[in-house]
């Protein structure tokens, strides 16, 4: 995802950063935070559901009460119930096989990731972050003021998460500025400079507001981490 140059110029950029403030600026990239299983059978659910009436109201019945007819007997009870039996297995059989269809067109990853609804992406991508960010500050503890830039890339979703100290000196101006230069960055293909972008972003406003005390401890690693 990242070359090592990015790496190289990550890693500058948020040993600058920690150079000039107490707080800590962890960095992650991931291709994906999920495999959305459920979204092809979502899909598929609903075009085998509302593919067939649809079908029904465009007209093409018509076609089919044709063929039905043809057989048409008025002296036999068993033509009506052999009518509605084959009506009944033909709308059957049309919505499994939309279903399948549907279901092995939408798990390609390609279209999986075009169709899954961003709101789902973004509720991800923020559950994975968090989960981050709570095993980082398990390693910091509560006092050590740390931010952690978080980005998916296939879902083109970024979400930052600071420590809550930081939340109420920064407020979210600088946060939303941080997150959209990495979603430039990951549209454009150059994630590494959208990421360095933020990391500068972050760091300016922790020097305001969080100024070094004592020597740098550095307790997290200042490559971005890639999964």
């Amino acid at each position: 995802m990242l070359s090592q140059d990015d790496h190289t110029r990550i890693a500058a950029a948020i040993t600058d950063a920690e150079s000039k403030t107490e707080g800590e600026i962890f960095c992650v990239l991931t291709q994906e935070v999920s495999r959305y299983r459920e979204v092809p059978l979502a899909w598929a659910a609903a075009a085998a559901l509302l593919g067939p009436p649809l079908l029904v109201m465009a007209g093409l019945h018509r076609l089919a009460l044709a063929s039905i007819f043809t057989s048409w007997t008025d002296d036999s009870a068993r033509a009506m119930g052999g009518l509605i039996l084959r009506v009944l297995t033909a709308y059957s059989l049309l919505q499994a096989g939309i279903f399948l269809v549907v279901g092995l067109v939408v798990a390609h990853p390609m279209v999986r990731r075009k169709v899954t609804p961003r709101f789902l992406k973004r509720h991800r991508v923020r559950q994975a972050a968090r989960q981050h960010f709570a095993a980082t500050g398990a390693r910091l503890g509560d006092a050590a003021p740390h931010v952690l830039i978080y980005a998916s890339l296939h879902d083109r979703q970024v979400e930052l998460v600071a420590h809550e100290a930081i939340h109420r000196a920064v407020g979210d101006t600088v946060w939303n500025a941080a997150v959209a230069a990495v979603t430039q960055g990951m549209t454009a293909g150059k994630p590494g400079e959208g990421f360095v972008a933020a990391i500068e972003l972050c760091g300016a406003a922790l020097a305001r507001h969080f100024p070094p005390v004592g020597a740098p401890k550095n307790q997290l690693p200042n490559d971005i981490l890639e999964t």
